[in-house]
């Protein structure tokens, strides 16, 4: 069933649980994804990445994504991921998301706020949570920061912009990491409890299990994956006899290791049986 971000949201605060958000790709990622949830009983989120609305991917996948959340057994999230520009938070709206994320965290705090208050304006007039970013989180391939997002900045930030959701620089970072982060926990825990908004952690692949835990347990409640899905994905298509010329028969294997992959997720975020909630 398609539902809105903050549905699902809602439910993990209330099952002080995460639900994992997983950047798709194809029809196959997608699949994967959804094969989990609906095995789990678990809410959960398909995220698509800025760049696929900015050219043609996302005209075509979209309506697929949103058809299959439709038909889903469980609840689900279709999100924009780190959109880059009013244009791509409006193509989200217009394509079917029912979350946007507005990515405008390199600008000063100022300008962030004026950004994402539009943003909000526009998707809340139809009906579409937003989530925002404060503390502009890197790369992993250029070391992960030591500076984390501010409480005092953060309450401020949602309560100006009025956004659903807060991606809060903690400790991670996006792609491989050289070494596993070390997450700030009491800081997640000071933002959680100072601020009404659902809190997010992006670069949750590779981050160690105790510290995924940790931060859930201090309250976040949305963890994105993308690197580790795409390696699932990838790994087992580098593995699959190249002899295997039917495209269906071929992608199947790459399609259960998303689906284990992302299997293991959800058990370690705690959403097992939250679309029960």
């Amino acid at each position: 069933m398609l539902v809105d971000l903050n549905t699902v949201l809602a439910i993990a605060e209330e099952k002080k649980c995460a639900i994992p958000a997983f950047n798709v790709y194809n029809a196959e990622t997608a699949l994967g994804v959804i094969f989990a949830a609906e095995e789990a009983h678990s809410c959960v989120i398909l995220q698509m990445y800025s760049r696929l609305f900015s050219s043609f991917e996302a005209e075509f996948m979209a309506p697929a994504l949103v058809e299959a959340a439709r038909k889903s057994k469980v609840k689900v999230a279709f999100h924009l991921d780190h959109g880059a520009d009013d244009a791509v938070a409006a193509k989200a709206l217009r394509w079917g998301c029912t979350g946007v994320m507005r990515d405008a965290s390199t600008l000063p705090l100022e300008e962030n706020i004026a950004v994402l208050k539009n943003v909000t304006a526009f998707c809340h007039a139809a009906g579409v949570p937003v989530e925002g970013e404060l503390g502009h989180i890197g790369a992993a391939k250029d070391g992960v920061g030591t500076e984390y997002t501010k409480v005092d900045e953060a309450v401020r930030y949602v309560n100006e912009t009025g956004v659903d959701a807060l991606a809060i620089m903690v400790g991670t970072a996006h792609g491989h990491y050289k070494q596993a982060p070390v997450l700030a926990i009491d800081r997640i825990k000071e933002i959680h409890a100072a601020t009404k908004a659902h809190l997010v952690l992006h670069g949750g692949s590779g981050v160690p299990d105790d510290q995924i835990r940790a931060a859930i347990q201090a309250g976040i409640r949305k963890i994105n994956f993308g690197t580790d899905l795409c390696c699932a994905f990838l790994n087992e298509v580098m593995d699959t006899d190249p002899g295997l010329i039917a495209v269906d028969l071929f992608m199947k294997k790459p399609i259960e290791a998303v689906k284990a992959f992302a299997l293991s997720r959800i058990a370690l975020l705690g959403a097992e049986g939250s679309d029960d909630a």
